[in-house]
């Protein structure tokens, strides 16, 4: 392997073990020759992330976006070690990487606070371009039947909604909120709140939860129908999601919780 190659591997799998050790872990339930692939993956998405949220992020929206096009321009023409790895990984596994051209667009609107989503339906359209994507090329890495590559694009958009109800906080801080307004509205939830624990914002983020669960759920069969070396580590990544969101935030507010069995028919069955 080219040593370029392999630093963008080595430097993305450093990258996820820091970033999201949540991730990490269910990735090391991944057959090994399809982990480094993983690791690619998320080392070109976090980069991107890093471009509009990190510490060192371009002082203004236009020059983060214009560091986003230039990072964008790695899908075409790559030179940075992780955009190569990502491309041998592409090569080696066929994935979808013009998946990743809607991901970029999504990052932009980051870019450009404040954030307000008006609907659900907005809202999933947003999560689908963050994270629909992503689910989308890794059911290609895990072997998923193609007409379940939908399903597993939903399973990144329910991880995505478990996020926000996790950030809900720290979102609205960097000026962005992305629980829709009419959601806000029907539960009374004041933007002021959302830094809060009052019993109306534990009332919404229970309600958003829902969702997440249910999209969780309705992976269910693409998981099932994917190949047996790969059904650990997915399992695993639900599980963790549906832990964190039966965990209390830091703010002392648990935002997820049903009795064992009910939790237990978010996950898919084993075979």
């Amino acid at each position: 392997m080219d040593s370029a190659v392999e630093q963008g591997y080595e430097t993305a799998r450093r990258m996820l073990r820091r970033h999201d050790p949540t991730y990490y872990l269910a990735t090391r339930r991944l057959p090994a020759p399809l982990r480094p692939a993983t690791y690619a993956l998320y080392g070109y998405v976090r980069a991107a992330d890093e471009l509009v949220d990190g510490p060192s992020r371009p002082e203004t929206p236009h020059a983060r976006c214009a560091a986003l096009d230039e990072w964008e321009g790695e899908l075409t023409t790559p030179r940075h070690p992780i955009a190569l790895a990502l491309h041998d990984a592409a090569d080696r596994h066929a994935l979808p990487l013009a998946e990743l051209r809607t991901y970029m667009r999504s990052m932009r609107v980051d870019s450009e606070p404040p954030i307000r989503i008006d609907t659900y339906e907005q809202l999933v359209t947003y999560m689908d371009g963050s994270a629909g994507t992503v689910g989308r090329i890794m059911a290609a890495l895990l072997g998923v039947p193609p007409d379940h590559h939908a399903d597993l694009g939903r399973l990144g958009v329910g991880f995505q909604l478990a996020n926000f109800i996790r950030d809900v906080r720290e979102d609205r801080r960097l000026d962005r909120i992305y629980l829709p307004a009419e959601d806000r509205t029907r539960f009374g939830v004041t933007d002021a709140d959302l830094t809060g624990s009052s019993p109306r914002l534990q009332a919404l983020l229970r309600h958003e939860a829902e969702r997440a669960c249910a999209l969780f759920a309705a992976a269910g069969p693409a998981i099932a129908a994917a190949p047996a070396s790969v059904r650990p580590g997915v399992r695993l990544a639900v599980g963790l999601y549906r832990r964190m969101l039966n965990s209390p935030r830091p703010t002392g507010v648990r935002v997820w919780h049903l009795p064992g069995a009910a939790l237990e028919a978010t996950l898919p069955s084993p075979r």
